[in-house]
């Protein structure tokens, strides 16, 4: 029967204070519902309201009544309380995923450098049960970009290693950031990795892999693909190592192409030897029909390890198609390292 705001207003109260002695949240949201609509509150109160409203609608998993309430009090100038990320789980609740990735990234570039972590993590896990891919990589990179975690790696890595199409040359990368992060969770990422490598190619690195597995538990000796790789790979490293010279000197003369630059700069790489395997790679990019994304890449590795982060950064930006999410998460990489504290000088 409250007609006038006033009316309303005083109705609104009771109504709230009833639904809070009978623990009733749909009366509760009665009450405030009455008060925003009588007019009386300032706006700011309003928009406070309408978040208190969300929230119980949420309570009663009426969520298309709370995201009604929730973007009224976005728009209010209400910022309190994870509205953004309340607003995009009214959509997840509601089995409409891509909406409620598209508003929690807008949420999540609003917020910038303090987007909260479990806002990021929420988005890999509902874009990865979505499968959607594009979505997935994007919150992973985010993810390490923002919060670069021992954890965080190994999700992010793992996820875009499933949701992506990578070919051989890709996944090496990918996996060599795993090594350097220490993310590796399952001897899958062990083996993978080895595959990759191939010990006939890169026996050096493979088998570095193989020893790490077997130093973290992850592999064992008594698998039959674990003892061929240690045993060809073992082999195989001391030929391999005495052909490096012969291979600078192939990169380095004029009629070298692509092929032979980036395939010494590879072998460098495979045996640490960053300084090279940048030399040879900026050798590969001045060569026509390199496979620019690929050396670009691994350019970018070379500097990381070299510790020339900031250069390093400026050339995984450079790098366009497939390879575009791999080069993101060594940059993201570069970049922590870059902010890491410098370790203590011992007297």
């Amino acid at each position: 029967v409250a007609t006038t705001p006033d009316d309303k207003f005083i109705a609104g109260q009771l109504a709230l204070n009833l639904g809070q002695l009978a623990a009733d949240k749909a009366m509760q949201r009665r009450g405030l519902q009455s008060m925003v609509d009588s007019g009386k509150l300032s706006p700011a109160d309003a928009a406070k309201f309408q978040f208190y409203i969300g929230g119980l609608s949420f309570d009663l998993k009426e969520y298309a009544a709370a995201r009604t309430a929730f973007q009224a009090s976005i728009a209010g100038g209400y910022t309190e309380g994870g509205v953004d990320g309340l607003l995009a789980d009214t959509y997840f609740n509601d089995n409409m995923p891509n909406e409620g990735l598209k508003v929690l990234d807008e949420a999540i570039a609003k917020r910038g450098a303090a987007a909260p972590e479990d806002w990021i993590r929420k988005g890999i896990v509902v874009s990865y049960k979505a499968k959607l891919p594009a979505e997935a990589i994007k919150f992973s990179t985010r993810l390490v970009q923002g919060y670069p975690t021992q954890e965080n790696w190994a999700l992010s890595l793992s996820v875009i290693r499933d949701m992506s199409n990578f070919q051989n040359q890709e996944q090496i990368d990918l996996l060599r950031l795993m090594a350097r992060t220490n993310s590796f969770s399952e001897a899958r990422d062990y083996i993978e990795y080895i595959q990759a490598a191939d010990p006939r190619r890169l026996p050096a690195e493979a088998l570095k892999i193989v020893n790490m597995g077997l130093a973290a538990g992850k592999l064992q000796l008594s698998d039959p693909f674990v003892a061929d790789a240690k045993s060809m790979s073992s082999a195989r490293i001391s030929e391999d190592k005495a052909s490096l010279v012969a291979m600078e000197r192939d990169a380095r003369s004029a009629s070298a192409t692509a092929a032979t630059a980036m395939a010494a700069g590879d072998a460098f790489l495979s045996h640490d030897n960053a300084a090279k395997a940048e030399e040879m790679y900026k050798i590969a990019l001045t060569k026509p029909g390199v496979d620019t994304p690929r050396a670009l890449t691994r350019l970018g590795i070379a500097q990381t390890d070299l510790g020339r982060y900031a250069e390093a950064q400026e050339t995984f930006a450079k790098v366009t198609g497939p390879r575009v999410p791999i080069a993101q998460l060594w940059s993201a990489y570069a970049k922590s390292k870059m902010a890491a504290p410098a370790a203590a000088v011992t007297p």
